[in-house]
Parts: C-alpha cells; sequence; structure tokens
C-alpha cells in the first residue's frame, strides 16, 4: 500500500454538465422511463463518439 495522498480536484464543469443534461431531458418532453434511459445511454454514446477524436 502506498502512503501518498490523493487529491481530488473540483470542478465547475461536472454539476453545469448534469442541469445541462436534465434541462435537454426536460426539453425534449421525454416520458419518465425515456428519461431514464437517456439518462443511463446517453453518456455511453456520447463517449463512444467522442471517443474516436481523442487518441
Amino acid at each position: 500500500m502506498s502512503n501518498e495522498k490523493t487529491k481530488i480536484k473540483v470542478d465547475v464543469m461536472g454539476p453545469i454538465w448534469a442541469i445541462g443534461w436534465l434541462f435537454t431531458i426536460g426539453f425534449l418532453q421525454l416520458t419518465f422511463w425515456k428519461g431514464v434511459l437517456a439518462i443511463i445511454l446517453w453518456p455511453y454514446y456520447l463517449g463512444d463518439y467522442f471517443s474516436r477524436f481523442v487518441s
């Protein structure tokens, strides 16, 4: 085990991203279950899409 301390950087972009995500679901007027699917699947598809641009 290492005795090094881990520092966690708190950033403002995470909460802003989550607010935008929930706003988008509300703006699209999704039903409850479609909203749940959007919360689960949307990050996967975004990550898959943007991973093509990161080497």
